[in-house]
């Protein structure tokens, strides 16, 4: 009985409830009566009638359906394109709006299609397309659209290609149709598949096919620094478009994609002819063009490759170029060789600056290049010996500049006419230059070495120009990645400095009361060997008279202070004031304890002329010291007069014989503005001091045996921590751990991995000789 019912009511109602569907359809007004009416029938009919949901679906496709076929008939009867879609959006707009509507009063129809209870007409989840709105959206898609959509694509992407010709025109017209494809989906999962499968790829097509036949012509006709111009501006108008056009939602990359295909068509056709001007840029300066070039290639993979070679190339080649034009000054002058270095720096920065907007890609190839330039060896090198204390020794060529940048520190912190004349800022700018340069040295300990050198030079002839820089270039050594152990050293030479000027203090008021005039004259420094120590010997002297009876207190006042520490005494290191009379007057002179040796073999008979190897009886100095001394003494390049005269007249330390024969020059004497004093006071010690021949070489040698000592420390380190690991491994890791101090080469790493199998640190693996293992 109520099925039949059931039956008879859908006859009954449909033919009520279709009045309003229609109305809802043709966006007419609708009563609340009739809209109230509307949603009880559909509950009424889907809730007694059997197969009441299934008629209602088919009635309510064949009204839309029907709906859709006069929307297209209405599209059709337009033949130009803007008139077709401005109907066909019109219509979509109309019906799309409806989609949101006529769906609301089935809610029961779905809840008894899909299985559902009454419940979830309220809970629906909203991932989940109404069905009423999914039939609409299939219906307008397999009709109208289906039948249409290539006129569509068509005629907005002649609106589009009008567009980029300078023509105006609705742009509303294409973004209709673009909407229209992105909400015509009615798949849950991929809402714009329709829209990307359609109007992008139809979109895609129509730019790359434009710019295939305009960017060809254009590169012809202008060239490639105009085509650079043009294709930026194409880009970035393409893009704007693309923002227009095509769909910008956050789950969609139809911008990017466009952008991908621009710059393939724009660029990635033309890169090689675009990059072959790069060179030209480069040593024209000309900054704009690169960073156009630069902004282009970026957009392309590996596009920037060849723009980096080209960079590093053109910095090498022309910063090489420079230094050896600029030779003949900068091998003699470590100021100008500094500033040159600096000016290079500056120079090839700025150009990174200006062209690539400082990109760490550049900044990498510009710090290659210049770290090339710095330790380049072809306008003067370091000659190191390959191995220690072997005959024939060879020597393997480095790069000069960190002896070069230790001398400009010295001259910038010592009392010279350079440090003189600058302010306290400008010594400290300078000082932080040379250690920017020093990051790109790469045998870092040549320079630690010298550095030292002229500071202990600088500490023990109190010559610092400023002791607050000099503590702080030991703070700046330490930020700029110095070993720890170096640079602890370095501290430890200003305590112990300021130790000794107490102990200093303490042995002076000791021996004042016993009514010692020498102990006023004198001036100890007590070192601690651990810090100060040099590789040379002690070089034997006699001393005069009055030092050497001096010597046995200071021993006694130190070993009461101190017991169980042993003095040894540094002769090369000490220094003083004599007083030096002749004919013309007398003068203060400040000397070696060397000079002083051999002057005080006159103090009893200031006449007298002595012979060579009377001097070196009494000295006892060895004979390249008394040498370097007598030259010093005989041919000082600051003054007219020399204070010892010889016979014969020689050129070089190595022209004296035993016979040689010296006396006093009666005659020596200060000239002023052309006028002879007969006061004042004269240094003799200049760069002498601290550098015998001897420690020159066991300089250079113990540079190369800290290296050796170094590397096998290193080696060490990284088998105890890794306990197995590769030849290649092991070298990356190495050079990683020294690269503060120098850079191993392969023959060193091999000699020392070989020594260090043969004392049994290390074997290497039985299966695989490539590989080592630590043993304890």
């Amino acid at each position: 009985m109520l099925k039949q019912q059931g039956q008879l009511q859908f006859e009954d109602k449909w033919p009520a409830m279709r009045p309003t569907v229609l109305k809802l359809l043709h966006q007419e007004t609708v009563s609340r009566d009739e809209w109230h009416d509307l949603f009880w029938s559909v509950h009424s009919v889907c809730l007694w009638d059997e197969k009441g949901a299934n008629k209602v679906h088919q009635a309510l496709h064949e009204d839309i359906l029907s709906f859709i076929r006069d929307a297209q008939t209405r599209v059709l009867a337009h033949e130009e394109d803007s008139a077709l879609l401005k109907a066909y959006i019109a219509e979509w707009n109309k019906f799309f709006t409806q989609c949101d509507y006529l769906p609301k009063p089935f809610g029961q129809l779905e809840a008894t299609l899909t299985g559902k209870g009454h419940q979830s007409v309220q809970k629906k989840n909203p991932a989940e397309e109404s069905i009423v709105r999914k039939l609409m959206l299939d219906s307008w898609n397999q009709s109208i659209f289906s039948n249409i959509k290539y006129r569509l694509q068509d005629s907005a992407m002649k609106l589009v290609h009008a567009e980029r010709n300078g023509e105006a025109f609705d742009s509303q017209l294409v973004i209709g149709v673009r909407e229209s494809y992105v909400n015509l989906s009615s798949d849950c999962d991929d809402k714009l598949k329709i829209y990307r499968e359609n109007f992008e790829k139809a979109y895609l097509e129509a730019t790359e096919s434009f710019y295939r036949t305009k960017a060809p012509e254009y590169l012809a006709a202008n060239g490639v620094q105009e085509y650079m111009k043009y294709a930026d501006a194409k880009l970035k108008e393409e893009e704007q478009r693309a923002t227009r056009y095509l769909e910008t939602r956050r789950d969609c990359k139809s911008v990017e994609v466009l952008v991908t295909c621009c710059v393939n068509v724009l660029v990635t056709v033309f890169k090689d002819t675009i990059i072959a001007e790069c060179p030209v840029m480069i040593r024209n300066n000309e900054t704009r063009k690169l960073h156009l070039m630069f902004s282009l290639m970026d957009r392309v993979e590996r596009g920037i490759d060849e723009m980096l070679r080209y960079l590093e190339e053109h910095i090498k080649n022309q910063g090489l170029a420079d230094m050896i034009s600029s030779a003949d000054l900068i091998t003699t002058d470590s100021e100008q060789y500094v500033e040159k270095l600096l000016e290079l720096f500056i120079r090839f920065s700025q150009l990174v600056k200006e062209a690539f907007h400082d990109d760490p890609r550049f900044l990498t190839s510009r710090d290659m290049a210049y770290k090339y330039i710095v330790n380049d060896t072809s306008i003067f090198k370091l000659e190191l010996p390959a191995k220690i204390k072997s005959v024939g020794t060879k020597t393997q060529p480095e790069s000069k500049c960190p002896e070069l940048l230790a001398n400009f520190c010295d001259m910038l912190l010592r009392k010279t006419p350079l440090s003189k004349k600058l302010t306290s800022e400008e010594v400290e700018r300078k000082l932080r230059e040379v250690l920017l340069v020093l990051k790109y040295v790469q045998n870092k300990d040549v320079f630690m070495r010298y550095h030292k050198a002229h500071l202990t030079r600088r500490l023990i002839l109190d010559s610092s120009a400023d002791n607050e820089k000099e503590e702080n270039m030991v703070e700046w050594l330490r930020e700029v990645g110095m070993p720890a152990d170096y640079v602890n050293k370095l501290a430890r030479m200003f305590q112990d400095i300021k130790v000794s000027e107490d102990l200093n203090q303490e042995f002076k008021e000791a021996h004042r009361n016993n009514n010692e005039g020498l102990a006023d004259s004198i001036s100890i420094k007590i070192l601690n060997a651990g810090a100060w120590a040099r590789s040379s010997d002690r070089v034997s002297v006699t001393l005069p008279m009055e030092l050497e009876d001096y010597i046995p207190q200071v021993e006694e006042f130190y070993r009461q202070k101190h017991s169980g520490r042993k003095l040894q005494w540094h002769h090369l290191m000490s220094n003083g004031i004599i007083a030096f009379s002749n004919d013309v007057g007398r003068f203060d002179l400040e000397v070696t304890t060397f000079q002083m040796a051999v002057l005080f073999a006159w103090n009893q008979r200031p006449k007298d002329r002595i012979s060579y190897e009377s001097l070196k009886l009494a000295t006892e100095l060895p004979d390249s010291e008394l040498r370097k001394t007598l030259f010093s003494l005989v041919a000082f390049a600051k003054i007219k007069r020399q204070i010892l005269v010889c016979d014969p007249e020689i050129k070089t330390p190595k022209d004296f014989t035993d016979n040689t024969l010296f006396w006093v020059n009666q005659e020596f004497g200060l000239i002023k503005n052309g006028k002879l004093q007969r006061r004042g006071k004269m240094n003799l010690i200049g760069r002498l001091q601290l550098s015998t021949d001897r420690s020159k070489e066991e300089d250079n040698e113990g540079i190369i045996q800290l290296r050796i000592f170094r590397v096998q420390e290193a080696i060490v380190k990284i088998l105890k921590m890794r306990k197995h690991i590769s030849n290649a491994a092991l070298q990356t890791e190495l050079i990683d751990i020294l690269k503060n101090m120098f850079a191993p080469s392969k023959k060193m790493i091999k000699e020392q991995v070989e020594w260090l199998i043969e004392h049994k640190y290390m074997r290497r693996d039985d299966n695989n000789l490539n590989h080592f293992i630590y043993m304890a």
